[in-house]
């Protein structure tokens, strides 16, 4: 744990003293170092589930591929960003390198925390970072509106779960996830321990978001800059679905009929979600929907609690965070050439920009899983797990998968076939590092499908 988190906290002063002229080419390369660094996590030696450093810092199975992705994530972040933060003065873009890093720092010990105080102080913590780059970077006047409603919707689920975790650390005398699984089941018979599930899961299905509390998910994703919207799709939507994971073990018996309305809320929101997503006209806006729809069907995958529906969920979360990241900076790369989101004002561009094409097209297939890729795996095994629960829920997870596949090549075909209006002319060429972005995404889903027992949490 330390081989990364140290060097993740050893690029503040790098960030700060490295020469104007080096910022953007060794924060990368540190970055891309830490990130190799992070893949010895995945080969697992461990045979008592969880490899420690320390009481508080451990790893197992479950956090080994979110751990990962976050590492991952941070140079490619860098890399994204660097078209739009370069014209900045040098003081604001070492700020907006060091929130990014920050956020990873945090990010790690989230994870990483065998404490589950830690786990919601970190969780809470990365907040902070994310709500800068929203409000001080984004793009439109009412990025201030985004960043309210991100704030308030995580506070409000957040304090709930503060309260209900001092109520378990008082009646089991400790909250250490080693020792936690280990203490006799309580007994929840009362209303009283009805609200205290209801605490302990609020804020997980809030950061998901469930469908009902998303509102703030589109928000913050269109008025976040580029960096904001990956690191918000790929990784901080997943701290709900791994708090979800790490309480729902806790929360037995109760969970058997509590969770009926939250998944039937999950795989309504699929087909709602989706639905909206068949109208919209921003690009970003569409590709931050379709995240609350694939967040439904894993939200619908933990709440049922079988062995596959955790594995599927882990599978299609990793799969989801590296597919919609690239698929935001695909966008990010169309506005920075057409200064517009409307897919109705840049379409037709597959003429200019055959490779980019490409991308779009493997991302695309990506979001809507096509075989062989993870997202079918970890999509499959939740609509199994949710058919043997009851067999009513194909319809709905079937509906959603159709509507899945008509959003993403509705998106395909508005921005990249089609007549080139007359008024894009003079588009600067996809760049090199734009492209290496991309690999750097989409390579890791396409050799995810050689080895998936990486991604497959406690189950293999």
């Amino acid at each position: 744990m330390l081989k990364v988190l140290v060097p993740t906290i050893m690029m503040f002063p790098t960030i700060w003293l490295v020469s104007p002229k080096w910022l953007w080419t060794i924060t990368t390369a540190h970055s891309l170092l830490i990130a190799l660094l992070s893949l010895t996590w995945l080969s697992w030696t461990s045979e008592t589930g969880w490899a420690s450093s320390n009481m508080y810092l451990a790893t197992d199975p479950l956090s080994t591929p979110l751990l990962v992705l976050s590492c991952w994530l941070l140079p490619l972040m860098i890399l994204a960003s660097q078209n739009h933060i370069r014209p900045e003065p040098i003081s604001r873009q070492r700020s907006y390198i060091m929130l990014l890093a920050s956020l990873q720092a945090f990010l790690i010990m989230a994870f990483g925390a065998t404490e589950v105080i830690l786990f919601y102080i970190m969780f809470e913590t990365t907040l902070i970072p994310t709500l800068i780059i929203i409000t001080r970077w984004g793009n439109q006047a009412e990025r201030l509106n985004a960043g309210i409603y991100f704030l308030f919707y995580t506070l409000a689920g957040s304090l709930p779960l503060l309260i209900a975790l001092l109520l378990l650390h008082q009646s089991t005398g400790t909250l250490s996830m080693l020792m936690i699984q280990y203490s006799k089941p309580m007994q929840l018979d009362s209303c009283g321990h009805m609200i205290w599930w209801a605490g302990c899961l609020i804020a997980f299905l809030v950061k998901m978001p469930l469908y009902g509390v998303h509102l703030w998910l589109p928000k913050a994703h269109v008025e976040a800059p580029v960096a904001g919207s990956m690191v918000l799709a790929a990784v901080l939507l997943k701290l709900g679905g791994y708090g979800m994971m790490r309480m729902m073990v806790m929360l037995d018996p109760l969970s058997k009929e509590l969770s009926y309305p939250f998944i039937i809320l999950a795989l309504w929101g699929i087909i709602m979600t989706g639905s909206i997503c068949l109208r919209q006209t921003d690009l970003k806006s569409l590709i931050a929907y379709s995240s609350v729809s694939h967040m439904g069907l894993v939200a619908g995958g933990i709440m049922i609690q079988t062995p596959w529906g955790f594995s599927g969920a882990i599978i299609l979360m990793v799969a989801h965070g590296l597919a919609s990241s690239a698929l935001f900076c695909l966008a990010n790369t169309a506005y920075e050439r057409t200064h517009s989101r409307t897919m109705v004002l840049a379409r037709g561009l597959q003429v200019i920009f055959p490779l980019a094409a490409v991308w779009w097209f493997v991302a695309n297939l990506a979001n809507l899983a096509l075989p062989p890729l993870p997202n079918l795996m970890g999509e499959l095994m939740i609509i199994t797990t949710l058919f043997s629960w009851s067999p009513w829920t194909i319809l709905i997870t079937g509906l959603g998968t159709l509507i899945t596949a008509s959003y993403s090549l509705y998106m395909f075909i508005m921005s990249q076939r089609g007549p080139t209006p007359n008024h894009i002319v003079g588009l600067q060429p996809f760049h090199t590092r734009e492209h290496l972005l991309l690999t750097l995404h989409l390579v890791p889903i396409i050799l995810l499908v050689a080895k998936p027992e990486l991604v497959w949490g406690w189950c293999y």
